[in-house]
């Protein structure tokens, strides 16, 4: 059984002495709420990042080392140091295979730890941690230029009618009524230019116009009116 690393440039390189065990950690994103009259439920939740983590160690000079698990070695337990620390330091993907088994990992060197242990001045030790990675993209989206939209030129709407009402002036065009019933009908006006002077909304002949002196004429239409 090997324990290979290759790095982002595809190259690769055994560990000296395989560790006594390896652990891959796997868990899922899971949360725990309280629901009415049912008390805690679990709510399952999505795969977390695995991670991976092996202990060894490292003859400080493999030559004539006896327990190498790989005949492919450095001359020194430093070279490996060295490597694993610019894996580390580089925070670039590698992957881990496990000949003999379904394990390749591929991930980033989150934990690397090593030292010397129990006086033993013949080799290190070190702990070496692997969290999981999964590639991803930011996708850059532009902004949309908002278009200043012009509107079309149509047909321009009319101005409304001024409002008549008492006072107003006003061109009168139609014939005048001794009242607003339309009872008495006189002489019949063209083009006046005439004012309101009474006004009864409902009748039949609603306006009462006068001279612009105030001198009275009578009663007219309201399409006999026009406001000036």
């Amino acid at each position: 059984m090997r324990f290979s690393i290759t790095d982002s440039k595809n190259k690769t390189f055994n560990l000296p002495i395989n560790p006594k065990e390896f652990a891959i950690d796997a868990a899922t994103d899971d949360k725990t709420v309280s629901v009415v009259k049912l008390g805690q439920i679990n709510l399952i939740g999505d795969e977390k990042l695995k991670s991976i983590e092996i202990a060894s160690t490292l003859p400080v000079k493999t030559k004539d080392v006896h327990y190498l698990s790989t005949t492919e070695v450095y001359k020194n337990g430093q070279t490996y140091l060295d490597k694993l620390t610019k894996l580390y330091k580089a925070k670039k993907p590698v992957r881990l295979v496990i000949s003999d088994t379904k394990v390749t990992f591929k991930g980033i060197i989150s934990e690397f730890k090593y030292g010397m242990a129990d006086g033993f001045a013949e080799e290190y030790t070190y702990t070496l941690k692997i969290g999981e990675y999964k590639a991803h993209k930011a996708k850059k989206v532009k902004a949309k230029k908002k278009s200043k939209k012009v509107a079309k030129k149509g047909k321009s709407r009319s101005k409304p009618p001024k409002k008549i009402s008492r006072g107003s002036k006003v061109i009168v065009n139609g014939r005048l009524h001794g009242d607003s019933a339309g009872r008495g009908p006189g002489m019949t006006e063209r083009n006046a230019t005439r004012k309101i002077s009474l006004v009864a909304p409902k009748a039949k002949y609603p306006y009462h116009v006068a001279t612009l002196s105030g001198g009275a004429r009578g009663w007219v239409s309201k399409s006999a009116v026009k406001a000036v």
